[in-house]
């Protein structure tokens, strides 16, 4: 396929993409808007007037149009700017800076190690199906993916923590420091995230691993002589990856929304933290610029996907032009 319709291809991805993060911007900023309460009130804590609610509401901009308000936000998001918090009275971007950080540090680690459990799932039961060790991980992977995630850490918690003591039970990294600087708090989270993830993501690569594995090339190969281990990393795992590179698109992206329960848990310095406090505070500037900047990594990790199963498979390349 030539180049030129390759482009065209990712041009009409990116084209879907904003359009879509437009509409999701709109409907994050209606859904925050329309909570129970509003900053003005919890700032003044129910001690102020109803003249000092309209002041301050007036003063902070709340009684404007809300279609007026979302015009005025993305105009400045789409500048850098993700406002200011009415509460703390700080930009939204320095506020969630660190959080972002960490609990992006936890949703590589997490999911580089998820990626490699499932891939090694994948092969040891999609290679052999049927046989002994596919119906014991194949048993053992439904009843972690069954247990709810907050049951498996707390589980996780009682082990390793409680029982053994090998591991801190919260994940609190040094006073001005990162996680980095206490890596043992991060083993637990990270196990608690890749034992689900990867039990899910591995009973979905052992499908795509059994199929690519029964294909006429990588028969065709063995007919031939080339030794098991030369066909699978020729011939059966590249066949696998335009659907894996979905897959793990898609897990990378629910764990940048989907961490919130096991940060809460392990009292980890993450995302959920500044979210859980903004809902409390109705803080709007701050819930609007995190839903923002994870809307953003989620549909970039899409994007990221469909660009691997793009050039990974010629027939989708196909099919985009």
């Amino acid at each position: 396929m030539p180049v030129p319709r390759q482009l065209a291809a990712v041009a009409r991805r990116l084209a879907s993409t904003v359009l879509t993060l437009l509409v999701v911007s709109l409907a994050l900023f209606a859904g925050a808007s329309v909570l129970p309460g509003d900053a003005a009130g919890s700032w003044l804590g129910g001690n102020g007037t109803e003249q000092d609610l309209a002041a301050l509401r007036h003063e902070w901009g709340l009684d404007r149009p809300l279609l007026v308000r979302y015009a005025d936000w993305v105009t400045a998001a789409l500048g850098g700017d993700l406002g200011t918090s009415l509460t703390a009275r700080r930009p939204v971007a320095e506020i969630v800076a660190e959080p972002l950080w960490a609990t992006t540090l936890l949703v590589l680690i997490a999911g580089a190690a998820t990626m490699v459990l499932a891939v090694a799932l994948g092969l040891a039961t999609g290679l052999r199906p049927g046989s002994r060790l596919d119906r014991m991980l194949s048993g053992a992977s439904l009843v972690v993916v069954a247990v709810p995630g907050f049951v498996l850490a707390s589980l996780l918690v009682l082990v390793f923590s409680g029982t053994l003591g090998l591991l801190p039970a919260v994940s609190h990294p040094p006073l001005g420091g990162s996680p980095l600087d206490r890596p043992e708090i991060l083993v637990l989270p990270v196990a608690t995230i890749v034992l689900f993830g990867g039990a899910w993501a591995g009973r979905i690569v052992r499908a795509t691993v059994a199929d690519a594995n029964g294909a006429p090339n990588a028969r065709a190969a063995r007919m031939a002589g080339l030794p098991e281990h030369q066909v699978v990393w020729r011939h059966v795992l590249p066949t696998t990856v335009p659907a894996n590179a979905q897959v793990f698109g898609w897990l990378i992206s629910s764990l940048f929304g989907g961490t919130t329960v096991i940060e809460v848990v392990f009292d980890y310095p993450g995302l959920s933290r500044i979210l859980l406090s903004a809902v409390k505070n109705h803080d709007l500037a701050v819930l609007e610029g995190v839903g923002l900047l994870l809307a953003v990594i989620i549909l970039i990790s899409f994007i990221l996907a469909d660009l691997i199963s793009l050039l990974a498979d010629p027939k989708a390349r196909t099919r985009a032009a």
